[in-house]
């Protein structure tokens, strides 16, 4: 087999989702203008896209439908965008900068900004919606649905883990609240990139368990690293202000564990994700290789 060139691959796919974006969102020019600009400003600002991509690859892992796996992933995308929007606000998190740029409220005001991160989120389910497929499809449709809804939601979903990260600020934590955080806001989107995609392809049962532990050790591995980088990365690398987790005293792993420590667990996660997906032999070699890009990565 060819080697496997994870720099390449992701620049591919990155382009593909972008231009499936662009293509879904209402163009700026579509009357109120202004939530038009807003929502296109946050998406198109850059990121990694790694949940779309993550999508992409378990979908061609298991033999998916790329028309389907592409608007699950652009859905994903929005949804991502729609947390990072409100995460910024004020009220939340209070970030001048993401992806290297202006938040969104910022730029266009609280009320817009809390607005076009609702637009988004109503737009992603309405790409969910209009994926391909006959009456028989839909009954899969809405197994997505609530895959996502729950990945969401307030029960160990975005939501959640948003809200712990609320209340624990700046008082002490256990490792049962960090994991929960952790698992909740950042883990369980991603483990739903994975686990939605291949149940939209149709994948088998024992793929469907061995490619959801997958998304699950990666999604905590995931947001492990996040916590180390805000410490040793740089405002040019992260695209926002580092070493704002310590100031305003955030539940995180090195502040619980050290930086060694939560380097070794995110390791160690990704090594068990890889050996979760070896029922898939060549064909996991993208998502393999997802995983340990997210471990090495510096932005």
């Amino acid at each position: 087999m060819a080697s496997f060139e994870i720099g390449a691959y992701l620049e591919t796919q990155r382009a593909t989702v972008d231009s499936h974006l662009d293509e879904f969102l209402p163009p700026e020019e579509e009357y109120p203008e202004v939530i038009h600009r807003a929502m296109r400003y946050s998406v198109f600002a850059g990121g990694k896209r790694i949940r779309p991509i993550l999508a992409l690859a378990a979908s061609e892992a298991v033999g998916g439908d790329f028309e389907r796996a592409v608007r699950l992933a652009c859905a994903l995308e929005l949804i991502h965008t729609y947390s990072l929007i409100h995460d910024d606000l004020p009220a939340m998190d209070d970030d001048d900068h993401r992806r290297g740029r202006l938040t969104c409220h910022k730029v266009f005001g609280e009320g817009i900004a809390i607005l076009a991160g609702n637009g988004l989120m109503a737009h992603a389910f309405q790409l969910l919606t209009e994926i391909p497929g006959g009456v028989d499809f839909s009954a899969t449709k809405i197994e997505v649905l609530n895959g996502l809804c729950r990945a969401i939601g307030t029960q160990r979903g975005v939501i959640a883990g948003q809200v712990v990260d609320l209340v624990t600020q700046g008082k002490p934590f256990s490792a049962k609240e960090l994991e929960y955080i952790h698992s909740s806001k950042t883990g369980a989107l991603i483990e739903a990139s994975v686990f939605c995609s291949a149940i939209l392809a149709g994948a088998e049962d024992g793929y469907l368990r061995c490619l959801r532990t997958f998304g699950l050790k990666v999604g905590l591995a995931f947001q492990i690293i996040d916590d180390i980088l805000d410490m040793e990365g740089s405002r040019e690398e992260l695209g926002k202000t580092p070493g704002k987790d310590m100031v305003e005293q955030k539940a995180t792993y090195p502040a619980f564990y050290g930086v060694q420590k939560s380097r070794e667990a995110a390791d160690s996660l990704v090594a068990e994700a890889i050996a979760a997906i070896e029922c898939l032999g060549d064909k996991g070699v993208a998502l393999r290789e997802l995983a340990r890009f997210i471990s090495i990565r510096r932005f």
